[in-house]
């Protein structure tokens, strides 16, 4: 039988403030004072009965089986664009035309060539001038009312909510989605933090909530890639089933249920309760970035387990009154520390019964929480600060002045001394770069590393604030590059070369290559032809020749608004989302899955761009249509959180500054994204569809994400040779491939080649490439992979991934680039079906690679 014990009572206790050396960075002003104003009490240690052992219990089994598997649900293998024979999708060959003499025209569908440096005017025929804007908040309604009529409701979507619970519109694609899917045992990634419902799994056999941190020394690698210079890994994965801290009840078994409530963007709770009708129960509130795991305990005996063992337990006294702490030595050698705060203000007398369990007083009210500590007695020093308080939602805020955007990241809080507590919750490395000058100096020396984006730093305070300057404000549809700004005016080489390359492509058959069963192909056939004609019509100054195809555009377009498609659109009253039907039928990976929620920002990001394309050349045509898009931008990347149809920001992930794909998937690993430069088209289309409209705060969110994305991607998923978050044996893949929440895997989903792996991340080439892929990663990149000299030469390659190499290029050598798409002998199988040579053509031109 284990020994009883129990700290003295201390009704006011703060840790000492003890020299830690080697700490990662200087503490910050605010950091600073919070160490050099608290007060020095002793406190009382007790070790367990249990000495420290040689052996160091990490995982249950002496030889852990990862799982290296993709994840393939949800994401069949298909190539992102589908096959096309341009010569027999086409009514006739174009032959040579002539640059006009004049670039005057009288069609009412052509736009006069801007004079604003390449920024398209908008539907009033002004030049826009998105560097006018003056605190231009970013989170206005898109719009609010219901879905257009043709778009059927139902309500048996093919995956049912059985443990959500909300009347709101539910997060689909968010972090804490392993909580009320499938299993429900699937991890939540909080980050730093992982939690998961242990549901008597694990050695534990417990069925309270576990919380995991994993340290570098236990990731698993894979094997190396000896085809890339550096023979970087294939991957690498965090262990799963690791239960550093399990917070249960004595009540808990498997009659005991999980629910999460109140979904939302940043936060979710999710309720344990000992059965479906018992008010006994404990609730977590899960935040993204939160510094504590929190378990509200309601009439339950609290049980503390470890699947790592108790290496010394420390009954620590009281930072706060009413607060009872402990510290906690595990046999991985990591210490965390553990805040009791019972309700009636008694000391809870926390018993160790096992090296793995540590017992609390029977029918317990109040709050545990629980962090793990890396830093000593300064690290204690900030958790002390902030216990008694924890966050229960987040909230984002921003505005655009000029080229500069600034956004916040906020949190409501509640706990025993939330009123003049400050919180603790961990930034990413995106963060801290764009952080201003006060929120830098309330960033602690508490650094815990992340899953998949390096170290996480703790910061003191219930706000963040981050800038992100030299915002694109002026791309538009033309090319564009960060030195030259947008460049609209093409060499008369140029223009004679389009306009002689166009009309081949110009008479491929627009309305069948649009005529799909999947939104994705689709909405890329669309967004192909709607770039062509604006390249012909306003790069080539020639709006006659491409009218035909503008015409055949905008009916083809006019399909999807009737919802006249191969599988309609229907509004899913279960989750709050349009989607395509094709799920419906039984097989819910159909359409890359976009029924259950995947990749709609890829999907609709497409659509949203042809529309923003055509509404600008013909403005007459918005009114029809505008309803319409604005539908697809509700629900991929709605702007607001009161929204009774969709829920804020389905796919743009505010906290990790990126998006993420999968939607109503079971997910071992959690939420992943393969192709950044989809993700970044998302927010291009926004952007541009706010201009074309004249949405200035749409506008301005796009370029806002624009800015975030291109830093977020600079960190974790384009990886310079300086890359100091993805660890030093994988950087040399230069992209993650596939970034899970759990894992990096240098793959896609359909297949192996280095040109699919990069290409996932290149396509589709588009005015706002050269700024969110920056040019020395393009440099380092080529060089690495596609130069002659490299394994997989860019001129050896086959199909369409050639000219997605070789558009790419443009970004670096836009001469080679031009070179390339000009040659007399060009073969038509190196253009991909979802792009077209003549606007590669105008975009190399543009970059400065024609003659």
């Amino acid at each position: 039988m284990a020994s009883k014990w129990k700290a003295a009572a201390v009704l006011t206790w703060i840790l000492a403030a003890d020299t830690v050396q080697g700490l990662p960075q200087p503490l910050g002003t605010v950091a600073e004072e919070i160490l050099e104003q608290t007060t020095t009490h002793e406190s009382k240690a007790f070790k367990t009965q249990y000495p420290p052992s040689n052996q160091r219990l990490l995982i249950s089994e002496a030889k852990p089986v990862y799982r290296l598997a993709l994840d393939n649900i949800g994401h069949p293998a298909q190539l992102p664009f589908p096959t096309l024979d341009i010569d027999s999708a086409v009514d006739g060959i174009g032959g040579l035309v002539t640059p006009p003499e004049s670039t005057a025209t009288t069609d009412k569908a052509a736009v006069p060539v801007p004079t604003d440096g390449g920024v398209p005017t908008g539907p009033d025929g002004q030049p826009g001038n998105p560097s006018d804007m003056n605190q231009q908040d970013v989170f206005q309604p898109v719009a609010t009312g219901a879905v257009p009529a043709n778009i059927e409701s139902r309500h048996d979507h093919p995956v049912e909510n059985q443990h959500a619970n909300s009347t709101d519109p539910i997060e689909t694609n968010k972090f804490y989605a392993g909580f009320f899917l499938g299993s429900q045992t699937n991890a939540t990634f909080t980050q730093p933090y992982s939690l998961a419902w242990s549901k008597g799994g694990g050695t534990l056999k417990s069925f309270g909530m576990s919380v995991s941190h994993l340290d570098p020394n236990v990731l698993a690698f894979g094997p190396k890639n000896h085809k890339i210079p550096g023979d970087p890994v294939e991957y690498y994965i965090n262990p799963v089933g690791l239960q550093h801290i399990v917070l249960s009840a004595g009540e808990l078994d498997n009659s005991s249920v999980l629910h999460t409530e109140e979904p939302k963007a940043f936060s979710a709770h999710a309720i344990l309760k000992r059965s479906p009708s018992s008010n006994q129960q404990i609730k977590f509130p899960v935040v993204q970035g939160m510094g504590y795991v929190t378990g509200l305990y309601n009439d339950l005996q609290p049980i503390i387990e470890t699947g790592v063992f108790f290496r010394k337990v420390v009954s620590a006294g009281s930072p706060k009154p009413g607060i009872f702490k402990y510290q906690v030595a595990l046999e991985d050698d990591t210490h965390w520390v553990v805040y009791v705060s019972p309700d009636d203000g008694k000391d809870p007398d926390l018993k160790l019964v096992s090296k793995s369990t540590l017992h609390g007083p029977r029918g317990f009210i109040g709050t545990i929480q629980v962090a793990k500590n890396p830093a000593g007695s300064a690290g204690e020093k900030f958790y002390d600060n902030s216990a008694g308080a924890y966050a229960v939602a987040g909230h984002v805020g921003g505005s655009v002045t000029g080229d500069v955007g600034t956004y916040s990241l906020s949190w409501t809080k509640a706990g025993k001394h939330a009123h003049d507590t400050p919180l603790i919750m961990f930034a990413l490395p995106h963060h801290l770069q764009s952080f201003d000058r006060n929120t830098t100096s309330r960033a602690t020396s508490v650094h815990l590393r992340s899953t998949t984006k390096g170290n996480a730093t703790a910061v003191i305070g219930e706000n963040w604030t981050m800038a992100e300057p030299n915002l694109p404000v002026d791309i538009g549809f033309a090319p564009w590059s960060p030195h030259q700004g947008s460049v609209h005016g093409l060499s008369e080489a140029a223009q004679h070369k389009i306009l002689q390359v166009a009309p081949h492509e110009l008479k491929q058959d627009i309305e069948t290559q649009s005529d799909l069963d999947s939104m994705y192909y689709s909405g890329k056939a669309l967004s192909k032809f709607a770039t062509l004609v604006y390249t012909v019509n306003q790069l080539g100054n020639n709006a006659e020749i491409a009218n035909d195809a503008f015409q055949k555009l905008k009916k083809s377009f006019a399909r999807f608004v009737s919802n006249k498609q191969q599988y309609p659109l229907a509004y899913d009253g279960v989750w709050k989302g349009v989607v395509s039907t094709a799920g419906y039928k039984g097989d819910l990976n159909t359409d890359f899955g976009n029924t259950a929620y995947n990749d709609h920002h890829f999907h609709y990001g497409y659509f949203i761009q042809a529309a923003a394309v055509i509404g600008a050349l013909d403005s007459n045509w918005l009114a029809e249509n505008k309803e319409w898009v604005n539908m697809l931008v509700r629900d991929a990347g709605n702007s607001v959180e009161n929204d009774a149809y969709f829920p804020f920001s389905r796919g743009f992930d505010w906290y990790n500054g990126h998006s993420w794909a999968k939607g109503l998937f079971e997910s071992f690993d959690g939420k992943d994204q393969e192709s950044t430069s989809e993700d970044t088209m998302f927010a291009y289309a926004i952007k541009m569809w706010g201009q074309t409209t004249g949405d200035a705060s749409m506008e301005a969110r796009g370029n806002l994400m624009l800015g975030i994305l291109r830093r977020s991607l600079d960190n974790y998923f384009l990886m310079q040779d300086n890359n100091t978050n993805q660890p030093p044996n994988f950087i040399g893949n230069k992209v993650t491939g596939i970034l899970f929440e759990n894992k990096v895997d240098h793959t896609t989903y359909f297949g192996n080649n280095l040109e699919y792996i990069q290409g996932i991340h290149m396509l589709p080439l588009m005015p706002h490439s050269p700024f969110t892929r920056q040019r020395e990663f393009v440099r380092q990149e080529w060089n690495a992979m596609f130069s002659p000299n490299a394994s997989t030469p860019a001129a050896k390659v086959k199909g369409g991934w050639k000219g997605v190499l070789y558009a790419n290029l443009a970004l670096l050598d836009p001469k080679a680039s031009w070179e390339f798409f000009a040659q007399d002998d060009f073969d038509y199988s190196w253009i991909d079906g979802g792009a077209t040579r003549t606007w590669y053509l105008a975009f190399a031109a543009g970059l400065g690679g024609s003659p």
